[in-house]
């Protein structure tokens, strides 16, 4: 079952963009998705990462790394009773240290035995497009990559991130340029709290979201969308 591409697929919209622009240029054989299960607050975007992959009739797989819980209790995504908190200025409660970098990783190690030697993930560098994560740059993403080439022994080895310089506006124009947008809007979780649709409304991924649905609205006002 080989494959050309992983897709680091959290459940989230911007991971599931990706998968549909791996489905687009590999075709659904090519293309493998990938979702962690590190014992996060909720698993709701697990079940949507699922869904998502299902609609793309794309091979997806979970892989449990739960042991690291452990060395993240300090994060919000996983110290599940500890309150979201994102100070303006500073990084949010729900930064899990270290984890883009060990997720790529570990997705292109697990993606080798596969064939791929492309792997995908949906990381936005723009300040007005992420929470302030220090593991959402192209720079980090090329360290990463060049350990995933000596490690694997492949010096082709691509970590593409196609949303990296985009905002959030310009992620849904993307999917409406794809035809799938209410449909994404519908179907995937970005939220902390793992409330579907508009979310809480309070966490900071649910605020970028809801800022380029309404930003995408005022531009787009004849496009009809989900909520």
């Amino acid at each position: 079952m080989k494959k050309a591409i992983t897709v680091l697929h959290s459940g989230g919209m911007d991971s599931s963009l990706c998968l549909a622009l791996a489905v687009e240029e590999f075709g659904v054989g090519g293309v493998f998705s990938l979702s962690f299960d590190y014992d996060q607050r909720h698993h709701h975007e697990l079940e949507s990462a699922r869904t998502v992959a299902a609609h793309f009739a794309v091979h997806h797989e979970v892989l449990d790394i739960s042991c690291l819980r452990a060395c993240w209790k300090e994060s919000a995504l996983v110290g599940k009773d500890l309150k979201i908190e994102a100070t303006p200025g500073a990084i949010p409660n729900t930064f899990v240290v270290g984890r883009n970098g060990l997720f790529v990783h570990l997705a292109a190690i697990y993606g080798a035995q596969y064939g791929a030697h492309i792997l995908s993930l949906g990381v936005m560098e723009r300040p007005d497009a992420n929470s302030g994560y220090p593991d959402t740059s192209r720079h980090y993403m090329d360290l990463v990559q060049e350990m995933c080439r000596l490690d694997l022994g492949l010096r082709n080895f691509e970590v593409r991130t196609p949303l990296i310089n985009m905002t959030k506006l310009e992620t849904l124009e993307l999917a409406a340029a794809k035809n799938i947008l209410p449909w994404l809007l519908e179907n995937t979780i970005s939220c902390y709290e793992g409330v579907p649709r508009e979310g809480c409304r309070q966490c900071p991924s649910c605020r970028l979201r809801n800022e380029g649905i309404a930003s995408f609205r005022a531009k787009y006002p004849l496009v009809t969308l989900p909520f």
